[in-house]
Formats: C-alpha cells, structure tokens, sequence
C-alpha cells in the first residue's frame, strides 16, 4: 500500500476521511464508521456492498470525483456485474457508475453514494434467555465484617486483621450451597489490596469482601453492600448477547446485544481466519472489537439494572471455536487447516484484565467452556447443559443453525457430535435480495396452492401483506432474511412450483410466474410491497443456494443417526438465534432436518446464552461440562466414506430417498431427479459405500 493519501466522501452520510492509497472503498467506510453491508466476506458474489461513484468538479470540497479514482474491476467484480447489468438498466440506472466498495480500491480523491439498499441496518437481535428451575450456587459470596480498629498494641496488618475476621465469621454465614473457606489458602488478589486500607477507613472499619470459590477474596467494599452480579456472553457469528445476572436468586436482571462487529471482517468463520492470519494485525483487529463491544454491553446492562458494570465479578462466556480463539487472541491458523486442531478443549478461567476488558471489575474472573470438536464449540456445550440430552433415555438431536451448523445426537447412555459449513445463504447471502433479519425483511411465507399468490410477513410488523393494520397502511419489504428464503423455497415446492429437484416447473402459468434474463422466477412481493422501487423475486439460483445450504445439514444429521443405528431421532431440538425463527415444518418440507413427528420438533430458543447462564449461576454445571467432554465422541464428516453421494441424495426436497412418512399427507408425490438418476440407477448409495 502506497504512503500517499486520498480523500473519500461518502454520501448522503457527508463523512469524510483520508485513507492511503489501495484502501478499499469499504474499509475506508469501516474506519470512519459508515455501516456498509456486506454478508459474502468480500469475495464480490453478494453485491450487498455496491456505490455509485459521483463524478465531477466537487468546488465546496475543493476535490475532482472520478471513476478513474478507484481501481479497475477485477474478474470477479466483473463477473458479477456482467449478471446485474441488464436488471439495472432496465431500472434506469447506468451500470457503469456502480462499483462493489469491498473490490474498488482508492487512487485518487472520490466521493461516493451509498444507496439505501446497501447501507446496513442493524439485525433484530433476539437472544432473551428462557426461565427455567436452577440451583444457585455460584463461585461468589459477599461477607460483611465489622473489625477493630488498630492500635499500638494490636498493629496487625489490614489482610490479616480481614482474613481472621473471614475465617471466624465464615462457619456463621456460611449457606448450604457455599464452600467452606480455607484457611491455608485464603489469599487476595492484587486489585483489591490496593483498595483495602482506604475502604477499611472510610466506613469506620466496616467493609464488605467477596471471596470466589474457598480461598480467593477478589473485592472489597467499604461498609454494607448487597449487590453481586455476573454476566453471561454468548459471542454468536452473527450477534453477541450479554445477560446480567443476580448471583443471589440467579435472575436474569436485563440483556442487551449487538451485532458482532467482526461481519465487518467477514461474514462466515472461515473469512474471519483468513483475515486474522493474512491482515496486518488481523488477529488483534478482531479481538479488540469483539472486547470492546463486550464492554459497551456490559456498561449498557448495567446502567439498565441500576448497577455499575464495575459491579459484575464473575463471566461466562461461550461461543463456537472460532469465535473462542478471536476472543482469546489465540491464532487460528491450525484450526482452519486439516486436520483442525483447536489451540485447546478444556475450559478455562482468567482474569477479564488479562484479556483487556475495560468496563466489568479488574478482580473479576472470566469462564470458557470446553471446546468439544475443531467446529463444534462452547456455544454447543452451552445448549448441552441447557437442553439436558445427556438426562434422557430416548434420542434427541440437537441442531444449531448458522453459516456453520453443530449437531450433537444421543442420550443418557451416548452422545455424538459433528459441524458441517452450510454457507451464508442462510443468512442472506447469494440470494438475490436476501438481507439479515432487520426491519422490514420478509420472515414468513405463505402461497395460496390454488391460485399461487403469495403472502408474507416482514420483522418489525404483525401485519400479513394482505392485510392492513390498525392503520390501514400494508407492511412493505426490503428484502428477505433466512427464515422467509426457508419458507418461501418451501412453499414453492409445497404447492409445485418448483419440484423435487428444485426445478421451476415450465408448464405452470400464472402471473407470479415470469421469465427474466435466467430464467423462470416467482414474484414474491411486488414493487408496490416493497421499499426498495422493484420487486423481490425467488429466483432459480436462489433456490439452488438454498438446496446446497440443507443438503450438508442433513447429510451431517444423517451420518449421527447411521451411527446409532436409526432412521430417525425420538425428538428435534433447533438452537441458535436462527433456528429459533425456523417453521419445522417447512425446514422438514426441505429436508434440512431428518423426519419427525411434527409436535416432537422444537425450536428452543438462545440455548447457547441460556446454558451460559446456568454455568454463571451453579458452578456444578461447569463440572458437567467437564465430565461431557469427556464423554462426547466426535466424527469430522469431510473424512467419511460416500460423503459427496449422500450430499447430492440431500440436494432434492425433501430428499431422493430417506423416508418422510410425517410429511405423507403434505409433500408432493416422490419423484426421481433426472440428474441423480443418471448418476446412480437403482444403486443408490448408503453410508459408507464408495463414491461412484
């Protein structure tokens, strides 16, 4: 990158900025705070991120904007325009103006517009925590002691006057839950001893010390204090979620989140480790935003709780293995190569200042869950501890649904584990007007089977588009976010728009059906329904996104069930933020998720964040979770035999031949995909057959 620098305005926002020459046009927004979207970890196949340059003599900033100033395409950028360039001129726009800002790269002064479409909206965040009965037993108790005051004749020092006045007060107030203290251990850490002399004297040798575990005091406090808090963090891909906690009864007392500030690095896991072995100070970039969004968090549920976030004295945080070495700092080169080894698997505790948090106590401690797999991280601990498989005899499978999915299937008896990539079309990304789950995204799908006319809903409104609400105004879309593309590929085969295979049928007719410059498409919301001044289309590429999205999710539940022996779990568990969101019966019509009774699928909401919480209030849960890891077996799915057949088996919908009996009386008649036919005839492959 070249020393010389040059100016960038972006608009309508009028932030400004000077970036070095060879800045891209987006990491000159990032740096300045200009929200960009982008969900495809820059790699130009989103378009989510796409300018248009201003060009002309711009006096009042006394700069000359010119395409010119950026870099040329490259082939990628070029491709990708190659395929918008007739939808765009059609709208009146000049293709030539547009650029992707994740490609374009600064070589002279530009000023640029962000349209609406591409400037990124925050996602609806729904991460609240499930009551649910718990033993509070927490690694913290508060200990309030009166001492006297120090004379010529009694000079002992400040710690040992308050370690003797512990260990006699301890067999007194002492709880049936809490851990006797022990008196050849009992120690203090650095940070309160520096406090103790000044807090003993200002309350008149009246102080409150909470001690962690049997052996550590980690605060002081002069005179009388009641209140003990934690907070539970679970660092999704997408959302980090913080919940403050009471230690005393464990309520939760307020959750607050925010968007992981790492999409802006990469969307998906894998972009992120590219980005943090091959950036200059990659690895450190990420960690600070991801630290410093836990301390806004933390200052923001606190202030909500009528507490100061310098209050909470214990965290647990969980998150999938990625997410755990980014927050730790920890290089993650080894994990995204063969064979993906993690720096560790057992938890771990330090202290928050060792890590650079800023906000919470500097006494205080945090806890990691174990890892149990490369891919299968702390966050799936978390809903192991919540969900409680390992407490039942009949066969749960647990799926947890992101751009990376983690399955864990068993029981009482044995549990096994795997991850499987299912892509970012989940979440949006490499459909053609897929968005995250903000205001405005349509989120449920419904098609009339008779005339095939389509209706929806979008995130922000209860209102169905054929509907009005209470003030008569239909809701309008922006686009359409995971949960609606799930829906909306489901339906179309539902009522036969598209067939098994997910081919749009050619012999239809009907005025939702068109053909565009690629084919057939359905019209999901027309331009009057939506906020953008075009329609929004299901497109035939779309619908294969969404086919190569299940099919690795299904092959991984399918490989977990072959190795019990069954054609199908007792019970289905979605996880996860996303999964929370998913119609069963339409991830089911798809073939995301193996079959089942209907009334035997549930979605279960933040069970990640939940499993967090219960390790913040009951230490035995973190002992749980050591004996788990134990007891967890792993299988890698890329390394398994017939992997790839039994991938193009799971491409059709629901699939080319796994049972669906719950779906009989739902799903079209079986066909058999032409494709798949020629491939294996009446040899259709089983697990561990060879590839053919």
């Amino acid at each position: 990158m070249s020393d010389r620098k040059h100016r960038v305005i972006f608009q309508p926002m009028g932030a400004r900025t000077e970036v070095a020459e060879g800045a891209s046009l987006r990491s000159a927004a990032r740096s300045i705070g200009v929200a960009i979207d982008s969900i495809c970890g820059e790699r130009a196949t989103c378009g989510k991120c796409k300018v248009i340059v201003q060009r002309g003599d711009f006096t009042h900033d006394n700069l000359v904007s010119d395409i010119n100033h950026l870099s040329p395409p490259d082939a990628g950028e070029r491709a990708y325009w190659q395929r918008r360039r007739k939808g765009l001129q059609a709208q009146g726009e000049d293709p030539d103006a547009f650029r992707l800002s994740c490609q374009a790269r600064v070589c002279g002064d530009v000023v640029v517009r962000v349209p609406e479409s591409s400037q990124a909206v925050q996602q609806v965040v729904r991460k609240a925590v499930r009551a649910r009965p718990v033993d509070v037993r927490p690694t913290l108790r508060k200990l309030y002691l009166e001492l006297e005051e120090p004379t010529l004749e009694q000079p002992l020092g400040d710690w040992e006057r308050v370690k003797a006045a512990l260990l006699q007060a301890d067999p007194i107030t002492r709880g049936p839950h809490q851990l006797p203290l022990d008196g050849e251990k009992l120690t203090i850490d650095l940070a309160p001893l520096r406090e103790l002399s000044r807090a003993l004297r200002l309350k008149e040798w009246r102080i409150t010390v909470t001690v962690r575990g049997s052996h550590e005091v980690v605060r002081v406090e002069s005179g009388y204090s009641e209140t003990l808090v934690g907070l539970a963090v679970d660092i999704g891909t997408t959302t980090i979620a913080a919940h403050l906690c009471d230690l005393h009864s464990g309520a939760v007392l307020t959750t607050e989140a925010a968007m992981n500030p790492q999409v802006g690095y990469g969307e998906d896991i894998m972009s992120r480790m590219s980005y943090a072995a091959e950036e200059d100070d990659g690895l450190h970039t990420m960690q600070t935003a991801v630290l410093k969004t836990i301390d806004r968090l933390s200052r923001r549920a606190a202030r909500q709780a009528g507490v100061k976030a310098t209050d909470v004295m214990e965290m647990v945080v969980v998150g999938n293995t990625t997410m755990h070495h980014l927050f730790l700092g920890l290089d993650t080169l080894a994990l995204g190569q063969a064979p993906y080894v993690p720096t560790l698997h057992s938890g771990l505790e330090l202290r928050v200042r060792d890590l650079g948090l800023v906000s919470v106590n500097p006494g205080a401690y945090v806890h990691l869950l174990p890892i149990t797999a490369s891919f299968v991280g702390g966050d799936s601990m978390a809903v192991l501890l919540a969900e409680g498989p390992q407490r039942q005899d009949e066969h749960w499978l647990i799926v947890d649904v992101g751009t990376n999915a983690e399955l864990v299937l068993g029981n009482r008896r044995r549990l096994v584990c795997t991850s499987t990539p299912t892509g970012p079309a989940f979440e949006g990304a490499h459909v053609e007007y897929g968005i995250r789950a903000t205001d405005g995204a349509i989120e449920r799908v419904e098609i009339d089977a008779q005339t095939l006319a389509p209706r929806f809903k979008v995130v922000g409104s209860d209102v169905w588009s054929d509907d009005a609400g209470s003030s008569g105004e239909h809701p309008l879309a922006r686009g359409i976010c995971g949960s609606g593309i799930i829906d909306a590929v489901a339906e179309l085969y539902r009522v036969g728009v598209v067939d098994a295979g997910g081919q749009f049928r050619t012999e239809l007719e009907s005025s939702y059906l068109r053909e565009g410059e690629y084919g057939r498409y359905y019209v999901l919301a027309e331009t009057h329904q939506t906020t953008i001044g075009r329609e929004i289309p299901i497109t035939q590429e779309d619908v294969r996104q969404i086919q190569l999205a299940k099919a690795p999710l299904y092959v991984a539940a399918h490989y977990l069930l072959h190795e019990f022996g069954l054609e199908r779990p007792d019970r289905i568990l979605l996880a996860g933020g996303f999964g929370s969101h998913i119609d069963p019966l339409r991830a089911m019509l798809i073939g995301m998720i193996p079959d089942c009774p209907l009334d035997r699928v549930h979605a279960v909401g933040n069970a990640a964040g939940d499993g967090a919480w219960l390790a913040l209030v009951n230490r035995d849960c973190r002992q749980e979770a050591r004996d788990l890891l134990r007891r967890l077996e792993r299988i890698e799915l890329p390394a398994l035999p017939g992997f790839q057949d039994q991938f193009m088996l799971a491409l059709h919908f629901p699939h080319m031949v796994d049972p669906y009996p719950n779906l009989a009386k739902i799903a079209p008649a079986r066909e058999i995909d032409p494709m798949v036919a020629r491939l294996y005839g009446d040899n259709v492959p089983t697990i561990g057959s060879k590839t053919v």
